[in-house]
């Protein structure tokens, strides 16, 4: 490391046995570089370990949609980056114009894909969710020789709704090569009405009048919006209710029958008939007896 240049160099040894471990060095430098903390970029020299760096810096034209795409990758709080570690099983480190990855090939893979789709504006959100199929699928001995088409999702894009149109819309006039009339002056004006002839007492006259008149039309509508307190609000015509029919037919010979019989019941006693046939059942025992 020399601090007065600003430069690293990487060179192997004598007890060096691996020929590929300088270019394992030459990524620890580049990992190290990039702000990636050292415990994660000593990775890098494991054998099933690699590391990706991606460069995102010029996929996006406009730098206020470039910022807000790369902290679309990250998510709130960093949710979304745990998240697709988690899922690749990678150190991912977004850092100014790169993303940096570190892990197992397949992962490194899957973290090229998700980064540079959100750079096309494709959420990662779906990415994720196809992530999570697939490693769902991939726990089915069964499923692994077949064909996962069917059951990861189609995210279909949709299309975003049209400029909404300026309420005051500016209609371009037909070209015409002869130019718009003069407006008239208030000379003209006057000049046309008579006005400019009068006397400076005839006009102050006519400027009163106009006055008053104006007054009078403001005190006339005043009065009627003062005077519409006082004015009854129109009642409902009253609905004459019909007479109940009192002509109901009376049954006369009932009302005798009912009468009758209860001439001939006495209230908590029993008919004669009843009382008879007691007496002849008590009579009876007695002599059984």
């Amino acid at each position: 490391l020399d601090l007065i240049e600003g430069s690293m160099t990487v060179t192997t040894t004598k007890k060096t046995f691996d020929p590929y471990a300088i270019i394992r060095a030459r990524d620890l430098i580049k990992l190290l570089a990039r702000s990636v903390p050292f415990e994660q970029a000593v990775r890098i020299l494991q054998d099933d370990v690699a590391c990706d760096i991606v460069k995102i810096g010029s996929l996006v034209r406009k730098r206020e949609t470039f910022i807000k795409r790369r902290a679309r990758l990250l998510g709130p709080k960093g949710s979304t980056l745990k998240a697709l570690e988690l899922l690749t099983n990678c150190y991912i480190m977004v850092q100014g114009n790169t993303v940096s990855a570190l892990g197992p090939f397949s992962g490194l893979k899957e973290v090229r894909k998700v980064v540079l789709d959100t750079m096309k504006n494709i959420h990662p959100i779906y990415n994720i969710k196809t992530l999570m199929i697939k490693r769902e699928l991939a726990k089915d001995p069964e499923l692994r020789t077949q064909s996962w088409e069917r059951f990861l999702p189609k995210f279909k894009r949709k299309n975003l709704k049209k400029r909404k149109e300026p309420k005051k819309k500016n209609t371009k006039k037909e070209y015409t090569p002869f130019p718009p009339p003069q407006p008239e002056s208030q000379i003209d004006k006057e000049l046309a009405s008579g006005e400019y002839f009068l006397k400076e007492s005839q006009k102050k006259r006519k400027q009163m009048k106009e006055r008053k008149a104006k007054q009078a039309e403001a005190i006339k509508k005043r009065q009627e919006e003062r005077n519409k307190a006082f004015i009854p609000p129109k009642e409902k015509p009253a609905v004459k209710t019909k007479k109940a029919s009192t002509e109901k037919k009376i049954d006369i010979e009932a009302i005798k029958e009912k009468v009758k019989n209860a001439k001939k019941k006495k209230l908590g006693a029993l008919p004669e008939e009843e009382v008879k046939l007691k007496m002849a059942a008590d009579e009876k025992k007695k002599k059984k007896k």
